[in-house]
């Protein structure tokens, strides 16, 4: 119990020790050490990095999810580890309203018929624009998130430590200066011209005294120099990581890009044919028509038709994990490699991979293609 008192009375003092280093240092009534250029630098671009990520973070948040209470919503479910509920795109419950509605005019009717077509395109719309989303916030937004949550929070709290240090520093400073001063007054030979002469020799004592109160301010301020150092050097290696995470964040919004060109893409595609399909179709024939969430080229392709060629394929390591659709895809693992090929007439955001004797379809967002 002693012993706990003890600590805290020792840390309670310490922080009014730095507290009234960093007022006076506010005032101008004391000096601060000034850490280099370079040091500042890395500083600098550490805030400016975490502050150009954080608004990155949210806008793409915003963009891959308009709607606020979707995302609060989601934000809980992460939170609490919980797997956030299935939600239909704004594109898919159109076209299933616009299906729904189809039916109940009958197929028999243009407008009726109409809606079907229609309804089918923009649920294929809305599941491109599902994937978009699952790919573009497992490539782009959790890497962001991690450097918030883990590199950034580890640099602040590692530059804390470095500022506490530095304030422990100048007050050690400081406390040298006042007893060397206390000191050198203490040692001033006698006046004996001195209207109220000193007592000599309590003079003597106290600058025997003052003496070793200077010894002992070296000793802390030598012992707060190292420490400073030492903690000087920790951050400015964590600030130095700042350059690869800048790489890591260029790669990342490459695949971003490149998974959004592909959905844009996939888009026209679909939205050309259902012109030419509107243009040319007799609306007044009745048309059936199975909704589907899989393209065209997808039905055509039977996977275990397919053979690798003699040459092209290539080895490819596994970035996520993927979980396949349907029996045509192959199920991925993290950081495992696997054969890939191309095959005429497939999307070309798509790969066929082959694992031992398994074999199917794999997204290329979700591979890294080795030489």
């Amino acid at each position: 119990m002693e012993q706990r008192v003890r600590q805290l009375a020792s840390g309670a003092g310490l922080l009014f020790t730095r507290a009234v280093q960093f007022t006076e240092e506010k005032l101008g009534q004391a000096e601060k050490t000034e850490l280099d250029v370079t040091f500042e630098n890395l500083l600098l671009r550490a805030d400016a990095t975490k502050l150009w990520t954080e608004k990155i973070f949210r806008q793409t948040e915003v963009l891959l999810q308009p709607n606020p209470s979707a995302r609060i919503e989601e934000f809980l479910y992460e939170k609490l580890d919980m797997k956030a509920p299935s939600r239909l795109t704004n594109a898919e419950l159109l076209g299933q309203y616009m299906q729904d509605a189809g039916k109940e005019f009958g197929l028999d009717s243009p407008y009726g018929n109409t809606l079907m077509i229609v309804g089918d395109c923009e649920s294929r719309l809305g599941a491109a624009e599902r994937d978009f989303i699952q790919t573009s916030a497992i490539s782009f937004l959790s890497p962001l998130r991690n450097f918030l949550e883990g590199d950034w929070r580890t640099i602040s709290k590692e530059r804390r430590l470095l500022e506490n240090l530095r304030l422990d520093l100048d007050s050690c400073k400081a406390r040298v200066k006042k007893a060397k001063q206390a000191e050198a007054k203490a040692a001033t030979p006698p006046d004996f011209q001195e209207t109220r002469p000193r007592n000599y020799v309590l003079s003597a004592s106290a600058s025997a005294l003052w003496t070793e109160e200077v010894e002992k301010a070296e000793h802390e301020l030598r012992l707060a120099q190292t420490e400073f150092d030492r903690q000087a050097e920790v951050t400015r290696l964590l600030l130095e990581g700042i350059s690869s995470t800048h790489v890591n964040h260029l790669r990342c919004l490459h695949e971003f890009v490149e998974a959004q060109a592909a959905f844009y893409k996939q888009c026209h595609h679909q939205m050309q044919e259902l012109q030419k399909e509107l243009g040319s179709a007799d609306l007044n024939e009745p048309v059936i028509r199975l909704t589907s969430t899989v393209p065209a080229e997808s039905d055509t392709l039977k996977i275990e038709e397919v053979q690798a060629p003699a040459t092209g394929t290539r080895k490819a390591k596994v970035l996520y994990d993927y979980d396949a659709a349907d029996s045509s895809e192959l199920s991925l693992l993290a950081d495992e490699l696997i054969t890939v090929y191309t095959v005429p007439g497939m999307d070309s955001d798509w790969l066929i991979g082959e694992r031992g004797n398994q074999k199917g379809k794999v997204p290329v967002t979700y591979l890294e293609l080795l030489s």
